[in-house]
């Protein structure tokens, strides 16, 4: 887990970093028996502590261009964001907005499209199964550590009315991720990931100035370190979780699924030196991410509760009371079996029984085990994919179209 690249060595990690290493330890000892993994050196650690202090500075500046007064001619307007985001870049353009899509658009020599496409047929494949990963291991999960979360609970983005909706904006950006063609300039994906990226901008230079956030406790507010925690859960974690739900996983779908999130991790801004083709070069940084954490805190709680009870108000097609309680039982199952008694008790959340994983087993054994491999094996699981993300699109939007919320506007124009 070496990095080439250069640090600031001031930068002085903050208060949370290996403050429960232990615990950690603890949570990642079968990740690192079963890959073999190494223990981290003080120097990977040393690094993870000082990026929870780096910020994605191309973005930063066009963030600090957009902040500029309105007679400012250097000054970019949203609007102007959202026509390069569109069509391009012109010589009329800020010299701020031209750097940034300078940045984005400058596709690394590594990236291979045909490798991204199978990378996105995976994803595709994976159809209810993704969804119930990325929502319980990759995001519940993620509750048990303090600093992400935290944020998330300082904006308001997983409480109250704005769940449901939060929710389902996060999945509308992975599933265009997903698309045929979804990654390429043009692509769905593509735009949205920079949307993305900009949005992260925008609420680390909110908080970095509103004096509602203690970066000597936590570290910058979207910072290197947790951007690219969050990225595997979208490859290295996401494969684990669908493997512990039955599904077979080749080493050649897992290169390509693990190639296509490096890509997008390089798009949202993630270090070069940590985005990987493979898979278990991902699962050592994660480990080592692991043992950096803080412990949980009351957000955690606060926000895995929120997901569980929103369960009754998406949409159901069906008598809604019944599909309601059977989602939510579902879910909380099915995070028994992920979290286990312990991460059940982390996030104050109610045991049950791990009933959904032998569903989930039955109906992939047979999806994937058996029917997979025969000639419309392929055809079938698109179908299945699509039908699970259809269901996910009107669960979280009702008859509304699938979106991801507005940018922030206030003095950026």
């Amino acid at each position: 887990m070496s990095s080439t690249t250069q640090t600031p060595p001031a930068l002085m990690p903050p208060r949370r970093h290996r403050s429960a290493d232990a615990r950690g330890r603890r949570m990642g000892r079968l990740l690192r028996i079963y890959w073999r993994l190494s223990e981290p050196s003080e120097d990977d650690l040393e690094l993870l502590g000082r990026r929870l202090m780096m910020r994605d500075e191309p973005a930063a500046a066009l963030v600090r261009a957009m902040r500029l007064p309105k007679e400012d001619a250097a000054r970019v307007t949203m609007a102007q964001f959202q026509a390069a985001l569109e069509t391009g870049v012109t010589d009329e353009s800020p010299a701020a907005l031209r750097s940034f899509f300078s940045v984005v658009e400058d596709t690394p020599d590594w990236v291979d499209p045909d490798l991204c496409e199978r990378g996105a047929t995976v994803f595709r494949r994976f159809g209810q199964n993704a969804d119930d990963v990325l929502l319980q291991l990759s995001l519940i999960g993620g509750y048990r550590f303090g600093g992400p979360v935290d944020l998330l609970a300082e904006t308001g983005g997983l409480s109250g009315s704005t769940t449901r909706r939060r929710l389902g904006e996060t999945q509308t950006w992975a599933i265009a991720v997903g698309q045929r063609d979804g990654m390429v300039r043009d692509g769905t994906g593509w735009k949205l990931t920079v949307h993305v990226r900009l949005m992260h901008a925008l609420v680390n230079e909110a908080f970095e100035r509103n004096g509602r956030w203690d970066s000597t406790e936590w570290g910058l507010p979207i910072n290197q370190t947790d951007l690219a925690s969050t990225l595997n859960l979208f490859s290295g974690a996401l494969m684990m979780g669908v493997r512990a739900l039955g599904v077979p996983i080749s080493r050649d779908d897992s290169r390509a699924l693990m190639h296509l999130w490096k890509y997008v991790g390089w798009l949202i801004g993630v270090d070069d030196d940590w985005l990987f083709d493979d898979e278990r070069d991902q699962h050592q940084l994660s480990y080592a991410i692991l043992l950096s954490q803080t412990d949980v805190t009351d957000a955690g709680g606060q926000l895995a509760r929120a997901l569980v009870d929103v369960q009754g108000e998406l949409h159901y097609r069906f008598v809604h009371a019944i599909s309601a309680r059977y989602t939510r039982e579902r879910l909380l199952s099915m995070l028994e079996g992920f979290l286990g008694a312990e991460g059940m008790r982390d996030l104050t959340l109610p045991q049950r029984l791990p009933w959904a994983f032998g569903t989930a087993w039955v109906r992939n054994t047979i999806s994937y085990r058996l029917i997979g491999p025969t000639p419309v094996g392929g055809r079938y699981l698109e179908w299945r994919g699509q039908r699970a993300r259809d269901r996910a699109r009107y669960r979280h939007f009702g008859n509304d179209g699938a979106e991801i919320g507005s940018l922030p506007v206030g003095r950026h124009g």
